[in-house]
């Protein structure tokens, strides 16, 4: 009896706690990566600071095909019975909101940026409101 005693004692006091990390897979990470070198620019540091948005944007579409996933299409020719070009393709669209970055930083000739996404943070962001198109044409505003 003391000994049923003790366990529903122990269930009742452990089994209240708190836990440190309850979920997870709530987060999901992405790392981009940019040549400083191959960047357009009157001088080095323009071109890091190119190198630098560019891998933030790779980390985004990381993020993108992690979140959304990658559409692959293909295409494939015979003449003749006989294969001819074969062509492959990818693309990722998609709306990415609430992303931090976690770091940044250059590596020898590249630049690195890590990204990570709260997804619960990332539905709440969403029903904020709808995504909005940008329009093609800009139009003038006079003040």
């Amino acid at each position: 009896m003391k000994k049923l005693l003790l366990l529903a004692f122990t269930v009742v006091l452990f089994g209240c706690q708190p836990l440190t990390n309850m979920r997870p897979g709530d987060f999901l990470t992405a790392v981009g990566y940019a040549s400083i070198s191959e960047q357009k620019g009157r001088n080095e540091e323009e071109k890091q600071v190119r190198a630098m948005r560019a891998s933030k944007i790779d980390a985004y579409r990381e993020l993108a095909e992690q979140v959304y996933g990658m559409r692959v299409s293909g295409r494939a020719d015979l003449l003749d019975q006989r294969l001819g070009t074969e062509q492959t393709s990818g693309a990722v669209d998609g709306v990415i909101r609430g992303a931090e970055v976690l770091r940044s930083y250059k590596v020898g000739d590249s630049y690195v940026t890590e990204l990570r996404l709260d997804i619960q943070k990332m539905n709440r962001l969403r029903d904020y409101g709808e995504v909005q198109q940008v329009p093609e044409k800009r139009q003038q505003t006079l003040f």
